[in-house]
C-alpha cells in the first residue's frame, strides 16, 4: 500500500503578514498622494486611512508621524523626477539639462499643496527627506560632472552647495511664489554654476574703531 503524499510545508507565519503589510503601506502612500495633491490645506490622516481602506491604527504602524507619511509620499513621487535626469542629459548640454530638471523639480514640489507646511518644515529642519535630498544631490553631481567635462558648467561647483541653493528655491515656492519668480530663481541658480571669469573676493572692511 503506497503512502499518501504529505502536504506541503506551511508557509512561514511571518511571510503573509509581510505581504499584507507591504500592500497596506502601498495603499496608504497612494491614498496620501491623491489626497495631498487634491487638498488646498492640511489633510487629515484619518481621511487617508479611510481612502486606503485601512484603520487609523494601521496607518500609524507604518507611519508613526505625519512627517513619516509625507516623506514616503515625497520619496515615491521623486522617482519620476529622478528618472527624467538621464533623459535630459542625453538630449541637451548639461547646463540646459540642469535648468530643465530643476524646473521640473520645482513644479513637482509646487503641486504638494496638502503637505506643503509639513514638507517645508521637515526639510528646513532636517527631520525628513534626508534620503531624498541625497538623491537630488547625486543627480546634481552627475550633471555637474558632465557639465565640467563639456565646459558648460563650473568644475568647482559642489553638489551639496547646489542642493542647498535648490532647497532655498523650494522654500520660496512653498511661500506661494509665482511661476515667474520661481523661473527667475532657477535661472540665477543655473547661471551661478556656469563658467565665468573668477573675480577676486573683496576684503572684509575693518569694523568701527
Amino acid at each position: 500500500m503506497s503512502r499518501a503524499t504529505p502536504p506541503p510545508p506551511p508557509e512561514p507565519a511571518g511571510r503573509p503578514v509581510r505581504r499584507d503589510a507591504r500592500r497596506n503601506r502601498d495603499k496608504l502612500v497612494a491614498a496620501a498622494q491623491a489626497a495631498f495633491a487634491a487638498a488646498d490645506g492640511p489633510v487629515a490622516l484619518e481621511a487617508v486611512a479611510r481612502a486606503a481602506g485601512v484603520g487609523i491604527g494601521t496607518l500609524y504602524r507604518h507611519f508613526p508621524t505625519r512627517e513619516d507619511l509625507v516623506d514616503a509620499v515625497y520619496a515615491a513621487e521623486l522617482d519620476a523626477v529622478t528618472a527624467s535626469a538621464p533623459v535630459l542629459l542625453d538630449r541637451h548640454p548639461a547646463d540646459v539639462a540642469l535648468r530643465a530638471w530643476t524646473g521640473r523639480y520645482a513644479a513637482f514640489v509646487a503641486t504638494k499643496r496638502g503637505m506643503m507646511d509639513t514638507l517645508r518644515a521637515g526639510i528646513a529642519s532636517g527631520r525628513i527627506a534626508a534620503p531624498s535630498r541625497k538623491r537630488v544631490a547625486a543627480i546634481l553631481a552627475t550633471m555637474l560632472e558632465r557639465g565640467a567635462a563639456e565646459g558648460t558648467l563650473r568644475a568647482d561647483a559642489d553638489p551639496e552647495d547646489v542642493t542647498t541653493m535648490l532647497v532655498g528655491v523650494f522654500l520660496a515656492v512653498a511661500d506661494g511664489a509665482s511661476r515667474e519668480r520661481t523661473d527667475r530663481l532657477l535661472d540665477l541658480l543655473t547661471d551661478a554654476v556656469r563658467p565665468r571669469a573668477r573675480l577676486p573676493r573683496p576684503e572684509t572692511p575693518p569694523g568701527p574703531r
